[in-house]
């Protein structure tokens, strides 16, 4: 009988097993589940059909209306009342209301709902964030939704797994988003399709909790089931500050686990990169691009729009001015992280630079609002799709790049890197 993965133990400890192998289907035990604005009316209404009402336990359920919100138009404001009128009827604890709401990615483990060893279920497909903290975290259906608020259960076919190990220190303005994009570009949007992709090695210590964020977040775009960190003492602290006292479980792979592949990853290569339409596989850096003019910057959304992506933004754009023509938009991801922003000066940064800042909202990342594309603009956000019409016209263009690199091109009109600011 062959070693578990960390994210095998952690289904196999929900479904009461001593042991399971990758492509075992299972019922297990669910610790949250999510939904947002979107997807939630969608699993209220599946739940009405169900002979079990109400829900299984009114703690283990967030709902945070974050996609249109605050309300957008008719149509989102009616999507909110429904999950607004579920939350009061179903007394649910963990209903986050504007003013409270943030990014559900961020808003989560910011409030210390996601601890290591939990299995979470969301219906929204970056789910798989909370995996930085050492959980089994992943994207469902509507429907399955539902089925979990209400039975507190899920269907899983436990997945195989590919290991990266991750070396090295990072330099200056590489960030866990090139990491990540850097990843994507190697393996393909399908590369790790189903399976659960495990950061290990001495380099994650070089990583901060915003980076860790920012990599389980963009699991999914290799097509992951999952990404998943190991518990080390910047997991600790990061929880002994946002979820003192609550309990949870540190699992870690066998020795003799069983991966499909194994990746090496050395930091200290890695170069600032950009994810050109219209796949986040479409990897370049600077060594390869040319001058591309741009109409956009967005920086945000639930892959960065965390204080340490605010900081190093504003690092950047500090003493600058957004290009004239150059629509650039600040997102954070949370109340807490607006607060902070503005406490730190940050918001002071970009507001004299010429940016503007938003509430928090997924807002332009699905083309909702806040910053829509119009026909043959070009954009470089710091989101994690650039599917053909995700924000706006479907001539438009997406650029996915972190923060720096979104900072640096607000300054110069283009796709730009910090060192052509002199930085």
């Amino acid at each position: 009988m062959s070693g578990m993965t960390m994210s095998q133990k952690i289904l196999a400890a929900h479904a009461g097993l001593d042991h399971v192998e990758a492509g075992q289907l299972i019922e297990a035990n669910l610790d949250l589940v999510l939904g947002n604005d979107i997807t939630s009316p969608v699993a209220i209404n599946e739940m009405s059909k169900f002979t079990t009402k109400g829900v299984f336990d009114k703690d283990k359920i967030a709902l945070v209306p974050d996609h249109f919100v605050p309300n957008k138009d008719i149509k989102s404001a009616e999507n909110c009342k429904c999950v607004r009128e579920f939350a009061r009827k179903n007394e649910i604890t963990n209903y986050f209301e504007v003013g409270k709401m943030g990014i559900e990615h961020a808003l989560l483990p910011e409030r210390g709902l996601t601890v290591p060893g939990d299995l979470i279920i969301g219906a929204d497909s970056h789910t798989c964030t909370y995996g930085a903290l050492g959980a089994f975290s992943t994207g469902i259906g509507s429907t399955d939704m539902a089925a979990g608020m209400a039975t507190g259960k899920g269907w899983f076919k436990v997945p195989s797994a590919i290991k990266f190990n991750i070396v090295g220190k990072p330099s200056k303005w590489v960030s866990g988003k090139d990491v990540i994009l850097h990843i994507i570009g190697m393996i393909g949007v399908d590369g790790a399709l189903y399976k659960s992709m495990e950061f290990v090695g001495e380099g994650i210590k070089n990583l901060s909790m915003d980076d860790r964020f920012t990599i389980a977040n963009m699991a999914i775009e290799a097509g992951g089931k999952n990404g998943i960190f190991p518990v080390d003492e910047l997991t600790v602290a990061y929880l002994e500050e946002h979820a003192p006292g609550k309990k949870y479980t540190v699992y870690e792979a066998d020795p003799d686990a069983v991966y499909d592949e194994e990746y090496t990853i050395d930091l200290s290569t890695l170069k600032s990169t950009v994810s050109f339409p219209h796949l986040p596989e479409n990897t370049h850096t600077f060594d390869d691009i040319a001058d591309i003019k741009i109409d956009q910057v967005v920086i945000g959304s639930c892959t960065n729009g965390r204080l340490d992506d605010l900081r190093c933004a504003a690092e950047v754009i500090k003493g600058h001015h957004v290009a004239d023509g150059i629509r650039c938009i600040i997102i954070p991801a949370t109340q807490d992280i607006f607060l902070k922003a503005m406490e730190e000066g940050l918001v002071k940064t970009f507001v004299e630079a010429g940016a503007i800042i938003s509430t928090p909202t997924c807002g332009p990342c699905l083309g909702g609002y806040m910053g829509v594309l119009a026909s043959g603009e070009k954009c470089v956000s710091t989101t994690n799709r650039n599917f053909v019409g995700r924000m706006g016209a479907i001539d438009s263009e997406i650029y996915l790049a972190s923060p720096a690199v979104a900072a640096a091109s607000a300054v110069t009109g283009k796709i730009s890197q910090p060192s052509e600011i002199g930085l």
